[in-house]
C-alpha cells in the first residue's frame, strides 16, 4: 500500500514537472514569435515581388495592387506601420528565412514543395494559369500538342509555380525565363517566343489589350487551381494562428473577395498604374 502511494506521489510530481516544462516552453515559443517582434517595433515588414495586378507602382511612384492593399489592411487593422520590401521572386523565400522581412504577401501558391521550406496561412486568394500566344507564330493553335515541339519557344517568369506546369505539359518545347512577367509577355509580343504561361488575369488582360498580336489558344479554359497563402518561417505557431484568424475574418466579411474582384476582374485601376501594359494608349 505504501509502495502504491509512493508510486502515485512520484507520478504526480513527474506530471507536475512535465506540465511546468510544457508551460515554460509554450511561453518561450510565444515570446520568440514574430508577432511579438512586430508589436515591439510597431511595424510589419512585408516581402513581395512586383507583377501586375498583384503589386506595381502607380503614376506617383507608390506601390499599389491587390497584395499591397492586403498588406496595408493587415497593418491598419492592428495599428502597425507597413514596411514594404520589394524582392526578386526567385530569392523571396531565402530572404524570408534570412529574416529580411516578417511575411511574404505576394500571391505565392501554397505548394507541397514550398511547404517543405516555409509554412503557409490558410488561403486568402486563389489563382489559375493559362497561356497567351503570338498570332503569327502560333496561328490557330488550340491544342497542347501544338506547343509541345522542339522548335517552339515558351517563356515564363522565373521561380513561379507556372514553371513546373509548363515543363510537365510541354516537355519538348524550349523554355526561357524572365524575372518579370511584363518582360515575358513583351517577348511574345515582339515575336521572339510562341507563348507565355502565366497566372490569370494577366493572359486575359494582355490578350484583350493587344488583340492584334496576342490570343489565348485554350480560350477561357484555365488550369491548376492554386490557393495562395501568406508565407512565414517555420516554428512560429502563434504568428501563423494570428494570420489564419485575420484571413478567415476577412473572407467571412467579404473584404478579401471584393478586393480581389476589383483588381482581377475590372479595369477601374488601369489609369492609376505607371506604364500599365493593359491601358489603351
Amino acid at each position: 500500500m505504501k509502495l502504491l502511494r509512493s508510486f502515485t506521489m512520484a507520478t504526480a510530481v513527474l506530471l507536475t514537472l512535465a506540465a511546468g516544462q510544457v508551460m515554460a516552453q509554450s511561453k518561450e515559443v510565444a515570446a520568440a514569435s514574430t508577432i511579438e517582434d512586430i508589436k515591439k517595433r510597431g511595424a510589419i515588414r512585408v516581402g513581395f515581388s512586383t507583377f501586375v495586378p498583384w503589386a506595381m507602382r502607380d503614376t506617383k511612384g507608390e506601390f499599389v495592387g491587390f497584395e499591397i492593399e492586403v498588406a496595408r489592411k493587415l497593418a491598419e487593422d492592428n495599428g502597425w506601420k507597413l514596411e514594404l520590401i520589394p524582392t526578386a521572386w526567385d530569392g523571396i523565400i531565402p530572404a524570408l528565412l534570412a529574416k529580411k522581412f516578417d511575411v511574404i504577401i505576394g500571391g505565392m501558391s501554397a505548394t507541397p514543395k514550398r511547404s517543405q521550406t516555409i509554412n503557409f496561412s490558410v488561403p486568402y486568394e486563389y489563382s489559375t494559369i493559362t497561356m497567351a500566344a503570338n498570332k503569327k507564330l502560333a496561328p490557330g493553335w488550340s491544342k497542347f500538342e501544338d506547343f509541345n515541339k522542339s522548335d517552339v519557344t515558351l517563356v515564363v517568369r522565373r521561380g513561379s509555380s507556372n514553371v513546373e506546369w509548363m515543363k510537365e505539359h510541354f516537355p519538348k518545347a524550349t523554355f526561357r525565363y524572365f524575372d518579370d512577367d511584363a518582360q515575358a509577355f513583351q517577348e511574345v509580343m515582339n515575336g521572339n517566343a510562341h507563348g507565355v504561361v502565366s497566372a490569370e488575369p494577366k493572359p486575359s488582360l494582355w490578350s484583350l489589350s493587344n488583340a492584334d498580336v496576342l490570343y489565348k489558344p485554350f480560350g477561357d479554359e484555365q488550369f491548376n487551381y492554386y490557393p495562395a497563402g501568406f508565407g512565414v518561417r517555420k516554428g512560429d505557431p502563434d504568428f501563423l494562428t494570428f494570420l489564419n484568424t485575420w484571413v478567415q475574418l476577412h473572407m467571412a466579411n467579404g473584404w478579401l473577395p471584393k478586393r480581389q474582384k476589383y483588381w482581377f476582374q475590372t479595369d477601374n485601376w488601369f489609369g492609376e498604374v505607371e506604364n500599365n501594359p493593359f491601358a489603351k494608349k
